[in-house]
C-alpha cells in the first residue's frame, strides 16, 4: 500500500500536468480547425484564413521569450491556470465577433495565454519528471492529444449553431485551471518550494547548439503549421470528400503525434535522442513529399507518416535545449516548445497567397525542403549533458 501512495505521489504531477498541457492546446489547434469554417461561412480567401492562423502565432512570438526569461528568475505557477482560461477566451470570442480586426483580436488574445503558458509549464514539468525523456514524453502527449482533439471539438460546435456557437468552446480551458491548479498541489506536494526553480546547471550555455537545434524546430514548426492551417482543404480536393475528409485528415495529422511524442521518449532512452531526432526529420522529408504528390485515400498513409515524424522528437526538442542551456531553462522550454511553434505560423501568409495566385499543391510543395534544412542544422550537434 504504501509502495502504491509513492507510485501515485511520482506520476500524478506529470499526469495532471498533460491533462492540463491538453487542455490549453485544445485552443492553440483551434485556430487551424476554425479555418475551414471561416472560409465557408465568412467566404475568406486563403490569404486570408492563414492571417488568422498568423494573429494568433505572431503575438505569442514575441511575447514568449519575455515570458520565459521571467520564469528564470521568478516562480510564476499561477500563470498555468491563468494563462489557459486566457487562451480559452480568445478562442471562444473568435466566432462571434462581427469583423475581421476582431476576429484576429480574439485569437490574438488566445495566442497571448498561449504564450505565457508553455514557459512555466514546461519549468514545472521539467522539476517533476526529473530529468525522466519518458516523463516529459507523457507531459508533450498531453498537448498533442489537444491539438488531435481541436478539429473534433471545432467541427462538433460548428455543428451545433456555426460559429455563433464557439463561445462552448471556453469549457476546456475552464477544465484546464482546475487540472493545472491540481498540478501545482502536487508537485508542491513533492517539493515543498513548489516545484522549485531550475535545476542547477550543469555546465555553461552553450548557445550556438541552442540556436541551431532552434533553427531545426523553426523548420519543423513551418511544416506543421502550414499542414495543420490547410491539410483539411487539401484533403478534400486530392479525395474529392467534404468537410468529413478534411476534418479526418487534420485529425490524423494530430492524433499520430499521440503515439509519436511518447516513442520518442523511449526511442531516445534507448538509442539516444540526436539519433532518433536526426531519423525523424530523414522520414518528413519524405512523408510531407508523399501529402503533396500522391492523390486519393492513400493520402492519409503519408499524413500519418508525417504526424509521426514530426511528432517523435517533440519532447527531445524541449530536453535538449533545457540541457544545452542549464542555467536558462525557462527560456530554454518557452523557445522550444513555444516559441519556434509559434514562428511558424508567420510562414502561414506567404503560403496562403501562395495558394491563391496558383494551386494549394504548388504552395505546400516548399515544405518538403524544410525537414531536410532542419536534418542539416542536427547534423553537427553533440549531445549535451543532462542537466
Amino acid at each position: 500500500m504504501t509502495t502504491d501512495r509513492a507510485s501515485t505521489r511520482r506520476t500524478a504531477p506529470i499526469a495532471l500536468l498533460s491533462i492540463g498541457h491538453a487542455c490549453v492546446d485544445v485552443h492553440q489547434g483551434a485556430v487551424a480547425a476554425l479555418v475551414p469554417f471561416l472560409v465557408a461561412e465568412r467566404e475568406y480567401t486563403y490569404a486570408a484564413a492563414s492571417g488568422v492562423v498568423l494573429a494568433a502565432s505572431l503575438l505569442s512570438s514575441v511575447v514568449q521569450p519575455l515570458f520565459g526569461a521571467a520564469t528564470d528568475r521568478w516562480r510564476m505557477p499561477w500563470l498555468l491556470p491563468a494563462s489557459t482560461v486566457v487562451a480559452g477566451l480568445g478562442i471562444a470570442l473568435s466566432g462571434v465577433t462581427g469583423s475581421y480586426a476582431l476576429t484576429l483580436a480574439a485569437v490574438a488574445l488566445s495566442g497571448l495565454g498561449v504564450a505565457a503558458y508553455h514557459p512555466e509549464a514546461a519549468r514545472v514539468a521539467r522539476a517533476a519528471s526529473r530529468g525522466s525523456h519518458t516523463a516529459m514524453g507523457w507531459f508533450s502527449l498531453g498537448g498533442n492529444l489537444g491539438f488531435a482533439a481541436s478539429p473534433l471539438l471545432v467541427t462538433g460546435v460548428a455543428a451545433v449553431g456555426g460559429l455563433d456557437a464557439s463561445p462552448l468552446l471556453v469549457v476546456p480551458a475552464l477544465l484546464g485551471a482546475v487540472f493545472s491548479a491540481a498540478a501545482l498541489r502536487a508537485v508542491a506536494a513533492r517539493t515543498p518550494a513548489g516545484g522549485g526553480g531550475a535545476p542547477a546547471p550543469a555546465g555553461p550555455d552553450d548557445w550556438p547548439s541552442f540556436l541551431r537545434l532552434s533553427g531545426a524546430v523553426v523548420c519543423r514548426s513551418i511544416v506543421f503549421v502550414g499542414l495543420s492551417a490547410f491539410v483539411a482543404l487539401y484533403a478534400t480536393q486530392r479525395t474529392g470528400g467534404g468537410e468529413a475528409a478534411g476534418t479526418a485528415a487534420l485529425f490524423l495529422l494530430y492524433l499520430g503525434g499521440a503515439v509519436g511524442t511518447v516513442a520518442g521518449g523511449r526511442l531516445a532512452t534507448r538509442f539516444g535522442r540526436l539519433p532518433v531526432v536526426r531519423w525523424s526529420y530523414a522520414l518528413t522529408v519524405l512523408a510531407v513529399a508523399g501529402i503533396v504528390f500522391v492523390p486519393g485515400p492513400l493520402l492519409y498513409l503519408f499524413v500519418a507518416l508525417t504526424s509521426a515524424g514530426l511528432y517523435v522528437p517533440f519532447s527531445l526538442h524541449i530536453t535538449l535545449g533545457q540541457d544545452y542551456l542549464p542555467g536558462r531553462v525557462g527560456t530554454a522550454g518557452g523557445v522550444t516548445l513555444g516559441l519556434t511553434v509559434s514562428v511558424g505560423g508567420v510562414a502561414g501568409p506567404f503560403i496562403g497567397a501562395l495558394a491563391d495566385a496558383a494551386s494549394l499543391q504548388t504552395a505546400l510543395a516548399p515544405l518538403i525542403a524544410l525537414p531536410a534544412v532542419g536534418w542539416l542544422l542536427l547534423r553537427r550537434l553533440r549531445e549535451p549533458a543532462p542537466a
